[in-house]
């Protein structure tokens, strides 16, 4: 359910910032709101509060956001406290933010390697993606995992590239165990 309405709503979003033609923007102003709201835990717990009346929540909106942000942002953010879809608001901002980077043929790469990669490595990686992606430039998400053992897992999007020695281990012991003595 949570998918459905960060879809809804963050399409909804993605077509008016590209109907009104401030798509770069709108992307900004989400991308702010975003930490504005992650660092006023208050503020979040008050919209999300079902106690507090929805009149008020979306004159919070007004009072907060007006004239600061687009209106297509404060008019979602007061829809979805009027729809009672109000704690989706993260998801919906994450979710158009993807949109937009995938408009912007921006990829999100995910890699984990066992050890620390050096910046000649790092880049390799990037060009190595550049080249066998759609995409024009990329977000570069480091993490290590001793565990992997060797190799590397990259993740863009819902597609997984594991070339880890773990993985090549477990997949080894599975055809090992299937051999009949």
């Amino acid at each position: 359910m949570a998918k459905l309405v960060s879809k809804v709503y963050g399409d909804a979003l993605f077509e008016a910032a590209r109907d009104c033609g401030k798509m770069d923007e709108i992307f900004e102003e989400v991308q702010s709101i975003g930490v504005i709201l992650e660092e006023n835990a208050e503020l979040q717990k008050i919209l999300g509060n079902p106690r507090v009346m929805r009149e008020d929540k979306e004159q919070m909106i007004e009072t907060i956001f007006r004239g600061r942000v687009s209106n297509e942002i404060v008019e979602l953010m007061k829809l979805m406290i009027e729809k009672g879809r109000y704690s989706k608001i993260d998801s919906v901002f994450e979710y158009f933010i993807g949109l937009v980077k995938e408009e912007k043929k921006i990829g999100i790469a995910y890699i984990a390697t066992a050890v620390e990669l050096s910046e000649a490595q790092k880049e390799a990686v990037m060009q190595r993606l550049l080249q066998t992606t759609k995409y024009e430039s990329f977000e570069m998400n480091y993490q290590v995992d001793a565990s992997l053992i060797g190799g590397m897992v990259i993740r863009i999007g819902d597609r997984v590239v594991d070339t880890s020695i773990k993985t090549k281990l477990y997949e080894l012991s599975k055809s090992l165990k299937k051999i009949q003595v």
